[in-house]
């Protein structure tokens, strides 16, 4: 009689749509260890040039794989109507990360439908996905919003990765291939950052259950990335992650958050330690902190810090990044309204905390006494008299005198 055996979790990947496939691709060539990958598209040459383990083309019959044209409602169908040959190749999957670039039509539309199956076989479901460039367009930014929405109701945890925010870390001269070969990078350190901590054995090593408890049914995710070498580097590494141009909203309010540290032989315990307190120290008081360490000595003294916070529906935006100029037309709406929002409740002592904020409030403290002042010695009549003879006075090449005489009448 055969004896119990444990096995490894089953991760799968499954790239949808072109943006989906795109990145996939780009986790297969740097090699991302321990998953299995899924490429699903209704057009048939673009699925020809990946390099998936499997792949799906669901627009055989709908589009004669020649794409959905942009049309979620066409990349919806398509994944429908090969419902059975996807619930086939995710079969057996512990965990499941469904990756797409939104706003288009095959990974808009057929990402929540695989979303769906990957549920509903039981397997821990993650959707990893970006919203669109800017100059990618309206009607892609309205269709990707939808398709967002539609994810996040099909998932355990969904991860958005807001393309303009790539741009305040890309030099300016950068072309646009590069500009989503680097979309594609965050992609995959979104999920490498996850599987890395339950398929490479590490100096701190995680399981699947660790990761499960922080995001089954955790809802909006965020994702901030950092690297650092030389002294204080994994400090430096998890200040860079938590302050991450990519996270839309402020951490403070997640009660659940995973933290992955890569580094080479030489990390050390006391570092891990030092950059999981910051990061503890970040979020909410009652946070669950699952933390790993893995060991990569490709990456020589470089230290990699990967937090994901979740367990909550959303947060203020940083105030910092509201003075980022390239940032996206709907995240500058949301940082103006959650940085008016938070003003009240924050009181004075939060102000002076953030740099963008900062400025605003002390221009409105500057203001605010220099009001009462005059108010309190307007009451005079001489005010409304010497008013008239301001005008006359600033012909006369005596500047300087009238410069002091002008506040002498206001007073």
């Amino acid at each position: 009689m055969a004896a119990p055996q444990n096995y490894l979790a089953v991760i799968k990947v499954v790239g949808i749509g072109g943006g989906g496939v795109n990145a996939i691709n780009r986790m297969i060539e740097v090699g991302l260890k321990g998953v299995e990958f899924i490429a699903i598209n209704t057009d048939a040459q673009a699925l020809l040039m990946s390099d998936a383990d499997v792949k799906l083309d669901v627009g055989r019959e709908l589009t004669r794989g020649l794409g959905a044209g942009a049309n979620p409602d066409v990349g919806r169908k398509a994944a429908e109507d090969h419902r059975e040959e996807i619930e086939e190749v995710l079969k057996g999957a512990d965990m499941v990360f469904v990756t797409a670039g939104e706003g288009g039509g095959t990974g808009t539309g057929g990402a929540p439908v695989v979303a769906n199956i990957a549920r509903s076989l039981g397997a821990l479901t993650i959707g990893v996905v970006t919203r669109p460039f800017t100059f990618e367009g309206r009607r892609r930014a309205n269709q990707a919003e939808d398709g967002i929405a539609g994810l996040r109701d099909e998932v355990d945890t969904l991860i958005v990765i807001p393309n303009d925010r790539l741009l305040s870390i890309s030099d300016r001269q950068v072309s646009v291939l590069d500009a989503f070969k680097s979309a594609d990078q965050v992609l995959l350190s979104g999920v490498q950052g996850i599987t890395d901590l339950i398929t490479t054995p590490g100096l701190i090593n995680l399981d699947f259950a660790d990761v499960k408890s922080v995001m089954s049914e955790a809802g909006s995710a965020l994702m901030g990335i950092g690297s650092a070498r030389g002294d204080d580097r994994a400090v430096a590494a998890a200040e860079m992650a938590i302050s991450s141009p990519l996270l839309e909203a402020s951490i403070d309010g997640a009660r659940g958050v995973l933290l992955s540290i890569s580094g080479g032989s030489d990390l050390g315990l006391f570092e891990i330690n030092e950059a999981a307190q910051l990061v503890s120290e970040a979020a909410h008081p009652e946070a669950n902190i699952i933390f790993g360490a893995v060991i990569d000595d490709a990456l020589g003294d470089e230290v990699r810090v990967t937090v994901i916070a979740a367990g909550f529906d959303g947060g203020q935006p940083p105030p910092k990044n509201r003075d980022k100029v390239l940032g996206s037309y709907s995240g500058s709406r949301e940082e103006g309204s959650g940085s008016s929002s938070s003003r009240p409740s924050g009181q004075e002592n939060s102000r002076p905390s953030f740099g963008g904020l900062g400025s605003v409030t002390s221009r409105e403290e500057e203001s605010a006494p220099a009001d009462p002042t005059p108010v309190a010695e307007v009451p005079p009549p001489p005010v409304p008299t010497p008013h008239p003879q301001v005008p006359p006075a600033r012909p006369y090449p005596d500047s300087q005198a009238e410069e002091l005489d002008v506040p002498d009448f206001l007073k």
